[in-house]
Parts: structure tokens; sequence; C-alpha cells
């Protein structure tokens, strides 16, 4: 009886209690969301069918040791990892002061914005025979491509940022007298910090993601490379292990910068407590 209050009184009823599921620790789901998938994966390797492509997780990872004792794997992963920060660092020192202009004269968005509405539309392959004409098929073009495919993305972000700052805040530093320097540094940057940590996050995961595409402008080395010869001579183990290996690296990077985006907006949430 003193049970049935003590329920009563904290609200805590039986048809009020979340699911067991929801209340499990969401590192447990993740562990048992990994290991079913590693058990459907071995499933799906033992048939016939499946098994030519989905190659075993065992046969991966005895390919892993293989590549990695030749020292071929971490050349191609140093290579491409090169090449994705080196377009990301230069699309988002590009993207920043151009987003911000957008946001803040009107005359420059009126003749950029189409431009880059007008390119982002393009999948970056189609500008590959572009780009290699133009640059050749070394380091510069593989950058390029990446660069280019990062910015769009980048840059779009940000502005919408800085147009979303309140207006409000803006006329009443006016009215207390703050000139544009003061509104620009103390209004609009901190405000946009938010969605510019967005872009990085946007901005890396398109890099990771043109990498192959960038890596077709005749490249000898990487992990875009290795993924292609492999599958030319049906090496599907090869092109799982690459596969794997990108996004990992991808997924590590972005764990990074949502870190930092928690360190650098924990206010945001100070805030709203």
């Amino acid at each position: 009886m003193d049970e049935i209050i003590s329920d009563k009184q904290t609200g805590l009823t039986d048809e009020k209690k979340p699911p067991i599921w929801n209340r499990i620790d969401h590192r447990i789901m993740v562990l048992i969301s990994l290991m079913l998938g590693f058990l459907i994966w071995v499933l799906l390797s033992q048939i016939k069918e499946v098994g030519f492509i989905l190659v075993s997780p065992f046969k991966i990872y005895q390919t892993l040791l293989q590549e990695g004792a030749s020292g071929r794997l971490y050349t191609n992963i140093s290579v491409s990892l090169f090449r994705v920060l080196a377009g990301f660092a230069l699309a988002f020192i590009v993207a920043l002061p151009v987003a911000f202009l957008m946001g803040w004269y009107g005359l420059i968005r009126s003749l950029v914005e189409p431009w880059i509405q007008f390119f982002r539309t393009i999948p970056p392959i189609a500008l590959i025979p572009l780009i290699i004409v133009a640059m050749g098929i070394g380091e510069k073009a593989k950058i390029t491509v990446i660069f280019i495919c990062t910015f769009l993305v980048m840059v779009i972000t940000i502005y919408q940022g800085v147009c979303n700052v309140d207006n409000t805040l803006i006329k009443a530093a006016r009215v207390l007298g703050a000139n544009d320097r003061n509104i620009f540094f103390n209004i609009i940057v901190p405000a946009s910090t938010p969605y510019i940590l967005v872009a990085l996050r946007l901005g890396l995961s398109t890099a990771m993601t043109t990498l192959v595409a960038a890596e077709l402008t005749g490249a000898t080395k990487g992990l875009g490379n290795m993924i292609m010869e492999a599958g030319q001579y049906f090496r599907m183990d090869l092109v799982i292990l690459g596969i794997l290996i990108i996004g990992v690296i991808g997924f590590t990077l972005d764990k990074i910068l949502l870190f930092l985006e928690k360190k650098l907006t924990g206010w945001q949430d100070v805030g709203r407590s």
C-alpha cells in the first residue's frame, strides 16, 4: 500500500514510466549496435552470392595486417589525410571572410551569391577535366577539387549564420553609440560562432566525401586511388578496407570538432538554463 502511495506521490506510475530501452545507457546501446552490425556482416559474408562482394571482416583484418606490414597503407593514409586537411583549411580561410562580407554588405552579396549558388549544384567530378587541364595531375589539382566543394558548403553555412543575427541587437547597439567595428566583433562574430562550427563539421565531411573524386586526377597514392585500383582487380577486401579507413578517419575528425563545438559554445547552454 505504501509503495502505491509513493508511486502516486512521485507521479511514476507504470503507465508513465519510460520504456526499458530508453533507460539503458547510450554507450551500451552503441556497443550493442556495433555488435549486431558485426554479427550481420559475418553472417552475410558466409552467403556465396553476397560474400564475394561483402568480404568477411576476418579477411579484411588479414588484409589490414598485410598492407600495414608493407607500409603502403600508412603512405596512402598520410597522403590522403594531407590532401583533405589542406583543401579543408584553405576552404575555411577563404570562406570565412567571403561569408561575412556577403552577410554585411548587400552589394557584395548581390555580386557573389548567384555564382556560389550556381557552382554548388555542380558535382565535383564534372570539374575534374577542367582542373586537370588547368593544373595538371599534381597535388594542386587534388587539393583544388576538395577546396572548391568544401568552400561552397562552408560559405553558405556561415553566411546563413550572419544573416540570422537578431537585428534588434544591432539596432540597440547603434542606439548606444556602437560603431560598425564594435557591432561586428561584439555581436556578429559571437552570434555566428555556432554556425561557423557547424560549417567546419559540414566542410570536413564534404572534404572526406570528395577525396575519391579528387584522386581521380591521376593519383598514384592515396586511399581513393587504393580503392579504385583494388576495384579494377576485384580485390573487394582492399576496397572495403579503404572505405572503412576513410569512415574511421572522418568519424574521428568529426568527433574532435564536435568536442570543440561544445567547449566553444558552452555559454549558450548556460544562458538557456
